[in-house]
């Protein structure tokens, strides 16, 4: 559901600090929001505090959020909790591995381009 920002109520949180958001802000900017927020029904922030306040650095006045219940103080907090703590960063080797399958795919070589070009050939004979 799309919200406007200004209607999102930020109350006191676990996390304090957003750290740095620039590589964030950058992502929003080049690819758009992945993930949405997530509010209560009271429009009250329990999950993506750097996503929203990066979301602002870049002026949108709306941003995707999804709506759940959480009656109870407990149930914001333990949501919180656990939007933050079951996160994993990539491991040295496959951040690696990623970006080696980004460039063959940005950069292929050339017999794969040459199989680009004669399926592209072909898509356009099938067409006709």
């Amino acid at each position: 559901m799309l919200v406007r920002i200004s209607e999102i109520q930020i109350k006191k949180r676990i996390r304090k600090e957003t750290g740095n958001i620039n590589e964030l802000v950058e992502s929003l900017n080049v690819h758009g929001l992945m993930n949405p927020i997530v509010i209560t029904r009271e429009y009250q922030l329990i999950a993506g505090f750097r996503r929203l306040e990066s979301a602002k650095k870049l002026g949108w006045e709306n941003i995707e959020a999804s709506i759940i219940d959480a009656p109870t103080k407990i149930k914001k907090l333990e949501m919180e909790i656990e939007e933050n703590i079951h996160r994993k960063d990539f491991t040295p080797d496959e951040i690696v591995d990623a970006y080696t399958k980004l460039e063959k795919l940005k950069n292929p070589g050339f017999l794969r381009k040459l199989f680009i070009y004669i399926a592209n050939f072909f898509k356009k004979i099938l067409r006709r």
